[in-house]
């Protein structure tokens, strides 16, 4: 019984941060935050639900299978590897943000005298 509640609140953990992301991908105004909502957030909803997947087979199947952990590997390996190589395309091809720059990060020029 403790088992199958974990599992449920894996799963449920899972699906909120994959409904977080997709909302982020639709709401979010410009490619550079676009990119950041996804690979951050649907990362963690898909491990949440391989973790209770393979939490799943270990306790009820009849022997455990490395598959889960083998998609995990591939998925937290490639993930912010493509999303790296689009945020570097997108600079590259000199996309502007939306986003407003904080005071902090503006350039200031240099006072006279």
């Amino acid at each position: 019984m403790l088992i199958d509640l974990l599992i449920a609140a894996l799963v449920l953990l899972g699906a909120a941060f994959a409904l977080i992301g997709s909302i982020g991908l639709v709401l979010l105004p410009d490619f550079f935050c676009r990119l950041h909502g996804p690979t951050k957030a649907t990362t963690l909803g898909v491990g949440g639900m391989l973790a209770a997947s393979a939490l799943y087979f270990a306790a009820h199947g009849p022997t455990p299978a490395p598959k889960e952990l083998l998609v995990a590997l591939f998925l937290f390996m490639t993930a912010p590897v493509s999303a790296n190589l689009l945020a570097k395309s997108a600079l590259h091809l000199r996309l502007r943000s939306l986003a407003e720059v904080p005071a902090r990060f503006q350039h200031r020029s240099a006072p006279d005298g």
